[in-house]
């Protein structure tokens, strides 16, 4: 967890809570953590369910693993160090976009447990819904949609995870969506599913 090194600040609550916000939404915002392998599907499950939450007329907003290392978490590199506060910032935005009432869908690879454990922590019970994309390392690399698994191979980018760098599965994740065995469709209605089910949406 990260010092507080800021002094002489206060927290400083709104007129309008949560459960308001929620309320004009017609949702229950929560943090859907999608994790796996690159790729794994993640980002592609993610950005297909948000569009079809969004053509339900929900509010769903994707943060994605590639998207936030170009703004917010541009200063971070991949030693585990540097994965470990990128974990921690997304979780600490991830929680501001929940409490505002959004259904927000993280798109990480997030390799270590004690990582996703520690965002989980952030959250109220029930607020964090860990997601296993699950695809095995031969499906992924076969995949390659970047290329990065060959130039893994090729010594050119290191601590890859899956081949150079641990990728520890989830022990009890809420949900596992088996990507090498469902297509893009079939996972969008997996996770909807449970969405519904659950009560955060109607």
């Amino acid at each position: 967890m990260a010092d507080q090194k800021a002094t002489n600040i206060t927290w400083h609550g709104g007129q309008i809570g949560r459960a308001e916000r929620e309320k004009v939404l017609g949702q229950k915002g929560a943090t859907i953590w999608l994790t796996g392998l690159s790729g794994s599907g993640k980002s592609t499950v993610a950005v297909a369910v948000e569009a079809e939450l969004v053509n339900r007329g929900r509010l769903a907003y994707v943060l994605d693993g590639d998207n936030v290392r170009h703004g917010l978490n541009k200063n971070l590199g991949f030693s585990p160090e540097d994965r470990t506060e990128n974990i921690r910032r997304i979780g600490e935005v991830s929680k501001l976009f929940t409490d505002s009432g959004v259904l927000v869908f993280t798109s990480f690879i997030s390799p270590y447990r004690a990582d996703r454990d520690q965002a989980r922590e952030l959250f109220d019970k029930g607020d964090f819904i860990e997601v296993y994309v699950k695809a095995d390392v031969a499906t992924c690399e076969e995949r390659d949609p970047k290329g990065l698994y060959k130039k893994a191979r090729a010594g050119e980018i290191p601590e890859f995870t899956g081949i150079s760098a641990p990728y520890e599965e989830p022990n009890d994740p809420e949900l596992v969506v088996d990507t090498a065995g469902q297509t893009v469709e079939e996972s969008v209605s997996t996770l909807v599913s449970y969405l519904v089910e659950k009560g955060y949406l109607s």
